[in-house]
């Protein structure tokens, strides 16, 4: 960060206490929230005319049409030179894996089951990709984090072998190592599989531990049958593990028993001070067929330019895409309307802008409303932007991130998913105060329930990034009907056809409340001087550090 902007900063600090009741009290831009409005926008948003909303189909069409044309009628800018749209080059990889991966050691030679004992694919697009007697080594967590100082990787060579990992990072089983039961990106298997890649290794294995991963092998299996979106790697190509996988706990025993060992055994050396990865002096041979498919969906920018500090933005950021239309549920419904995930975000980012808009005193900073998609694919949308930005990370003040607010009305606290990550949470607190309410943690932080939206894509350039989630405290009902509500739409709605909307039904006062809360927070920072900071221990400090201190 230059001088110029260290001294708005901390003049910007001095003003911090009282700016939230100020701006409370000043309503510009609250009275615009609507229930009404919002309603109709995520009744639009999740209809059936959009057709779940999957990218490369006729429901990306129409969403795209819809979003282009209610930030139009706002009086929105286009916000990517003079278009509302952001072209997303990506490849579609179907993964046909051998039914066997045979393994073999001095002692001993056995096939291992594909979908039962082991999940493979990869992202790379070669039509064919055999493997033949590689080596298997052992590398702990496959993590290195000097924050932490903890390398797995540390005199270890791994160039051209396969590394076996444990899930997760240490902290989940010792909370004196890490976070503790906070899980940080480290434990994200995305994570352990780049890293892998980046000390050279040919393919990745995790160990899968329900407890750990936070989900059976069977969401693993189920995953990874059908064709995968990554981003377009040509023109820009990296290396990349010839495959990515995960071996269930059963096939890991048997792998470790036939070395003499066991996986508690492997789990505590891994936990031990001073751990150093070694070779399994086991061999693997078996290969993968794919098909690839390159397709271009969008994302939707809009903006409100800064009247001040054009150049600097605040980002709000909300995934349109969804599943579309797949085999009929009991019902005999067919559409995945993904009314709560995410046409409910969508529809916030309707109302943000609306409200920004409306205001009296435009935006001294310049406001994003950036619309990705493939979320549900792999968050590409979000990291092609964070990619290919409209404003450079070292202009972009922060992320406010909209991903699922559930319709069961007024909450007394609001939950921020990763808290203890930034500042943004301070400045989140600070505005619940002005609706007497309070911020909570999540409630399970050991699921890494941080790295699974699009903020997290911002977070990892750096750019400070704020998820919400809704409260479970309702003021009429109580904490324990609002838990059960979040736990019931979990368990049969989340990813299902009759994800829709249901006006009589839904309560939306609750999703006012906390779309007015992330206003305050982003109106803040549109009228302040202030960049708000990873806090210490954040993995992400040093990111943002390395390029505004420049």
């Amino acid at each position: 960060m230059n001088i110029k902007n260290i001294k708005r900063s901390l003049l910007a600090v001095c003003l911090t206490g009282s700016l939230y009741q100020a701006m409370a009290q000043n309503t510009d831009g609250l009275n615009a929230f609507s229930e009404a409005s919002y309603r109709k926008y995520v009744s639009e948003v999740s209809s059936d005319k959009l057709q779940g909303r999957l990218p490369f189909s006729p429901g990306e069409t129409a969403t795209l049409d819809y979003l282009q044309g209610q930030f139009k009628a706002l009086g929105l800018e286009p916000g990517n030179k003079g278009s509302y749209l952001q072209p997303v080059p990506m490849v579609s990889i179907y993964t046909n894996p051998d039914p066997q991966m045979k393994v073999t050691g001095a002692n001993a030679s056995f096939d291992l089951e594909g979908l039962k004992d082991y999940v493979l694919w990869t992202r790379r697009t070669d039509a064919r990709i055999d493997l033949k007697n590689e080596e298997l080594v052992f590398a702990g967590f496959g993590i290195s984090a000097p924050e932490f100082n903890h390398d797995d990787y540390a005199g270890l060579d791994v160039k051209g072998k396969i590394v076996v990992v444990l899930v997760n990072d240490p902290g989940y089983y010792d909370a004196k190592q890490f976070k503790g039961k906070t899980m940080t990106y480290y434990g994200r298997w995305t994570y352990k599989y780049d890293e892998a890649a980046k000390h050279g290794a040919k393919g990745c294995l995790i160990i899968h531990d329900t407890a750990p991963a936070a989900y059976g092998f069977s969401v693993v299996a189920n995953s990874w049958k059908a064709s995968k979106l990554y981003l377009d790697p040509r023109g820009h190509e990296s290396y990349k593990c010839a495959f990515e996988g995960w071996l269930t706990l059963p096939a890991t025993e048997k792998l470790f028993a036939t070395i003499g060992t066991d996986y508690k055994t492997m789990l505590a050396k891994a936990l031990a001070p001073g751990f150093k990865g070694s070779p399994l002096n086991l061999n693997i041979t078996t290969g993968l067929s794919t098909t690839c498919k390159y397709n271009q969906s969008h994302n939707v920018i809009a903006k409100i330019t800064g009247t001040k500090h054009a150049d600097e933005c605040i980002i709000y950021s909300a995934h349109w895409d969804h599943f579309g239309i797949s085999k009929p549920d009991a019902k005999g419904d067919s559409i995945y309307n993904g009314a709560i995930d995410n046409a409910s975000g969508t529809a916030g980012l309707l109302e943000l802008a609306k409200a920004f808009k409306s205001m009296k005193t435009k935006p001294e900073r310049t406001i994003i409303f950036l619309s990705v998609t493939a979320e549900e694919q792999g968050l590409w949308g979000s990291a092609y932007y964070a990619e290919n930005p409209a404003f450079p990370k070292n202009k972009t003040v922060a992320d406010i991130n909209m991903d699922m607010f559930y319709p069961y009305g007024k909450t007394k606290d609001i939950s921020v998913v990763g808290y203890g990550q930034s500042q943004l949470e301070d400045y989140l607190a600070e505005a619940a105060k002005t609706q007497g309410r309070h911020i909570e943690p999540e409630a399970v932080p050991s699921k890494g329930m941080y790295f699974r939206s699009d903020h997290f894509n911002f977070a990892k350039v750096g750019i400070p990034a704020l998820y919400i989630e809704t409260g479970t405290d309702l003021v009429a009902q109580g904490k324990e009907a609002g838990l059960k509500m979040h736990e019931y739409y979990n368990s049969s709605v989340y990813h299902k056809p009759n994800d829709e909307y249901d006006a009589t039904k839904w309560d939306v006062s609750g999703t006012i409340e906390d779309l007015r809360l992330v206003f305050l927070v982003g109106k803040k920072l549109a009228y302040s001087n202030e960049w708000p900071q990873w806090k210490q221990g954040s993995e992400f400090k040093a990111v943002r550090e390395s390029y505004l201190k420049k």
